[in-house]
């Protein structure tokens, strides 16, 4: 006999935005089950970094992270390698500060305060799905032929979700796709570092490198590529060794420091590839494309959906689905659509954006934008406290609002356009 359980909510997948959605409906009194293919403890490709909206709601929610570090201003270095300071501001809505954390420990950490309000964990890998004539989902499928039956799944299975794909809310086509890889790199590192690279000279490199400090003398050193709309095999490791070559060069990193293990995984960014939500099926995090377009950052989005997820669900299952997609239209839609459409544009131009950086990072200019850069590329305009650089944050944010709503740019069939149509990939040099 097939087993068959049921459930309040599933939620599928148990990374950061799956445990914070099943902590918040757990601690609701809703039946929950939390489901993931992996045992946990288990490592993640990530940054390891953790923004200040993220820092905040954990604040909130009264989770404590073991063994996190904070980290507050974050270097960003240009084509020209001059760097710039971008200084951390406390906003109304979240921190003055990030944290950095594996996600060895903060994924079972929050799953594990998740299990604590009483969701269910659940070891099983999603492989099919039960539909009902209005296209919700009546049941999971587990590969071991398990059913999860539910009022309502949420979907926090990453950039791929099987979620998504079930339920037919997944459109590749029309996802703005990256790829990413990292290791771990004997290294101290004062403060979180991104290098926004040439791939030739005076040809921007269509994606970031990064070193972030980490725990035990140890630092987290990573590439991350953009893709547009072709989600293609991205071979980034000569692109890490040459990022490291860089490091070492500029003393950031011993000339014998190595890497390793590399691991990698799928980005998908912008809110682009699928809608919130459809039915009674809501996308977090990862699985519904929220990871910022201009550097990569996907914990706290993601911790920040699953919670307005589970508040919609609480607040009445009926109507979850439409009251989380005007949420996130109104916490979310703004940035990552401007954000990923001038992405595009720097991208569609690699020797403009090449240049702008390279101005950005000289010393007369970056002492006068580093403040607006800050708060718009963390995507922080929103909720900023009162100051000048936050005005001026939030006109950029209206700009690239604009440029993402033009005319010219509807009826594509997406948010975005592939740069691939109009820059071939190369190493950075």
């Amino acid at each position: 006999m097939t087993p068959v359980t049921c459930w309040d909510v599933v939620v599928a997948g148990a990374g950061p935005a799956g445990s914070i959605a099943a902590l918040v409906l757990a601690r609701s009194g809703a039946r929950v089950a939390l489901v993931d293919k992996a045992a946990f403890p288990r490592d993640k490709a990530c940054g390891d970094l953790i923004g200040p909206r993220g820092v905040r709601l954990l604040e909130e929610l009264a989770v404590a992270v073991p063994d996190a570090g904070t980290g507050a201003d974050l270097l960003v270095a240009g084509p020209s390698r001059r760097r710039a300071r971008l200084p951390a501001f406390g906003g109304k809505t979240y921190a003055d500060h990030g944290m950095v954390v594996p996600r060895r420990i903060l994924d079972d950490c929050l799953r594990a305060a998740a299990i604590a309000a009483g969701a269910t964990p659940v070891r099983a890998r999603i492989s099919a799905a039960d539909l009902a004539s209005g296209g919700s989902v009546t049941a999971l499928i587990t590969s071991d032929g398990g059913r999860l039956e539910s009022d309502i799944v949420i979907g926090a299975d990453g950039a791929l979700s099987k979620v998504a794909q079930l339920a037919g809310m997944l459109d590749p086509d029309n996802a703005l796709w990256g790829f990413a890889i990292r290791g771990y790199i004997p290294a101290q590192v004062p403060l979180p570092l991104l290098m926004l690279l040439d791939a030739q000279p005076w040809r921007i490199y269509p994606g970031y490198g990064w070193l972030f400090p980490g725990a035990d003398g140890r630092a987290n050193v990573g590439i991350g590529v953009g893709m547009g709309r072709r989600r293609t095999p991205a071979l980034l490791r000569p692109d890490l060794d040459r990022l490291c070559a860089i490091l070492r060069r500029e003393g950031d990193i011993s000339p014998d420091a190595q890497p390793g293990p590399i691991v990698g995984g799928w980005l998908r960014m912008g809110g682009t590839g699928t809608p919130p939500a459809a039915g009674n099926v809501l996308l977090v995090g990862d699985a519904a494309g929220l990871i910022n377009p201009l550097q990569g950052e996907g914990i706290a989005p993601g911790m920040v959906s699953a919670r307005a997820a589970a508040e919609a669900v609480t607040a009445g299952p009926a109507r979850a689905a439409c009251v989380y997609t005007e949420v996130i239209g109104e916490l979310m839609r703004p940035y990552m659509t401007g954000a990923a459409a001038l992405q595009e544009a720097m991208l569609a131009r690699p020797r403009l954006a090449s240049a702008a950086m390279r101005m950005l990072t000289t010393p007369p200019l970056r002492r006068l934008v580093a403040g607006t850069w800050s708060l718009y590329w963390n995507g922080l305009a929103d909720g900023a406290a009162p100051r000048p650089s936050a005005r001026s944050a939030a006109l950029v944010q209206t700009l690239a609002w604009r440029l993402a709503n033009r005319p010219e740019r509807h009826g594509r069939g997406g948010t975005l356009q592939s740069v691939q149509a109009v820059q071939t990939r190369r190493s950075p040099e």
